[in-house]
Parts: structure tokens; sequence; C-alpha cells
């Protein structure tokens, strides 16, 4: 299977370049703002998905929200990969992960063009959440699992 935990100091260093590319470079944020407190923290799970020729093409991460609830968060997949389903696979990864851990509930902050993408997979729209750097509408978007 293509997504995987990321486990090697170089898995980590092409998860965070990817983050950085797709999610924090394209609006002139520095480096090192695509890394989050508890990317660390024993209750996070990440995911990367790795093309046959080892390309890291998209990655993603999890964490516990609340009892039951885990949330989802930089979610990102290398615009020329987009498309292909990968995005689809990632979630799948972290959503199995928190159904064998016990989570009942998945929740996320969805870019206004990805609420389609989230909607086509089950999730539905709570309500709009934050404005990113200013100019990215964010919206609260639930699943159960």
């Amino acid at each position: 299977m293509p997504v995987r935990a990321p486990h090697s100091p170089a898995d980590f260093a092409a998860y965070y370049q990817l983050r950085y590319q797709v999610l924090r470079q394209p609006w002139q944020q520095p480096p090192g703002s695509e890394r989050a407190d508890d990317d660390d923290a024993p209750t996070t799970m990440h995911a990367l998905y790795t093309t046959p020729e080892g390309h890291v093409a998209g990655v993603a991460r999890q964490h516990p929200s609340g009892p039951r609830q885990i949330q989802v968060r930089y979610m990102a997949v290398d615009p020329a990969f987009q498309g292909q389903g990968i995005g689809r696979q990632l979630l799948a990864y972290l959503e199995a992960g928190a159904r064998q851990q016990g989570y009942t509930e998945c929740i996320l902050h969805a870019r206004q063009e990805a609420v389609p993408f989230y909607e086509r997979l089950g999730y539905h729209v709570v309500a709009p959440s934050h404005l990113l750097f200013g100019s990215i509408q964010h919206f609260l978007m639930r699943k159960e699992l």
C-alpha cells in the first residue's frame, strides 16, 4: 500500500517539505510554519503517500480532538499528482486508524476549494470557520466514522 506512517528522518524531511510547499509557501509563509507543536505527540498519527518511484506525493495527519473524535489536519497532495485519488487514500488510512483506536467521529477545517472533495467522501459542512492568512476561507466539516 502506498500510504504508510513516515518512520525515518528522510521520510519526515520529505513529509514536512511537501506540507510546506503545498500549504505554506504559496502564501509566502516562513519555513517552519508547516509544523505544529503536537506533531511529535504519541497520539498524533501521520500518513505519507509514496509513489512506486519513491516520490512523496501526499501527506496528512490526525490527532484526538475529543473523547471519541479525531481531527484531520495538514492534508497536502503534490499538485502534479492531484486528481489521482491520493487524498482519498490518505483520508481512508487516517479514518481506518481512528476506527481501530475507537474514535467515532472525524472533524476537519477544509479550505473552500476542498469542500466538494470532502463532501464526496461523506463529510458535511457544520459551519464556516477561520480565515487563514486573511484570505483562505475554511469550513468546519464532520463525518461519523
